[in-house]
């Protein structure tokens, strides 16, 4: 089940917006509103919502907080959280990454749960929050706001959302091991047409088979080096 998200008693109309464009960028679909503010098609949710416009934030359901937590099995995000375990508002917490590990085996209905600009969630609202995520950042400010928060936390939270991106699937790419297995053989004939020493061959090849080992090439760039190789043999036969 993907995560919903909820957006508690926000200030400004664009911050809606920039957090209804990131879910649309990872995956995200249903968006939940406490206390908005304007959010009519003139606003600037519109302007910085991006093609989540068009359904993100449209369909977005306002709702009291209780709902929120009557509803969902909730996760508070905070900049600001206790030190040690003497305090239980703020304390245990998850980092986002730990989230993704911890809710992938959770079979429930989840929300996440973002706070207002200035203060975020208060503690009286964290206090009915089943888990509370913050996000690592600098000791010396470690306060974001509130779109870039949601956007760091989407982000980091995207598994549990998309099916795939746009990106290619690299590990596809890989040459087969008989094009490689076929550089390192040229690898070792052009040692041979370089005279190189015999009793450095061997390490020189096992070296070369790690550094290729752990690139993973794809087929292309192993043509690319044979190709190298091929006219280095031309040169030193002329």
């Amino acid at each position: 089940m993907k995560p919903v998200v909820a957006v508690v008693d926000a200030e400004t109309s664009g911050n809606v917006g920039t957090i209804a464009r990131a879910m649309k960028n990872f995956g995200f679909e249903d968006l939940y509103l406490v206390d908005p503010p304007d959010l009519s098609r003139d606003s600037e949710a519109y302007g910085f919502a991006g093609q989540a416009r068009e359904d993100v934030l449209p369909n977005a359901d306002i709702v009291a907080f209780d709902y929120l937590v009557e509803n969902f099995h909730t996760v508070g995000f905070t900049s600001i959280t206790n030190e040690d375990a003497r305090k239980h508002t703020r304390f245990p917490f998850r980092t986002p990454d730990e989230l993704v590990e911890s809710l992938g085996d959770v079979e429930t209905e989840t929300c996440l749960v973002f706070g207002r600009e200035r203060v975020g969630l208060v503690n009286e609202e964290l206090e009915r929050i089943d888990e509370v995520a913050s996000i690592p950042a600098s000791a010396d400010y470690p306060s974001l706001n509130l779109g870039q928060a949601a956007t760091v936390a989407l982000y980091e939270l995207q598994e549990l959302a998309r099916d795939d991106t746009q990106l290619p699937d690299v590990s596809t790419q890989r040459a087969d091991e008989a094009e490689i297995e076929a550089f390192y053989e040229h690898f070792g004939e052009f040692l041979d047409d370089l005279d190189y020493p015999e009793e450095k061959k061997p390490k020189t090849l096992r070296m070369v088979r790690r550094i290729l080992g752990r690139a993973h090439p794809t087929g292309r760039e192993v043509n690319t080096l044979r190709g190298i190789l091929r006219r280095a043999q031309r040169k030193s036969d002329d």
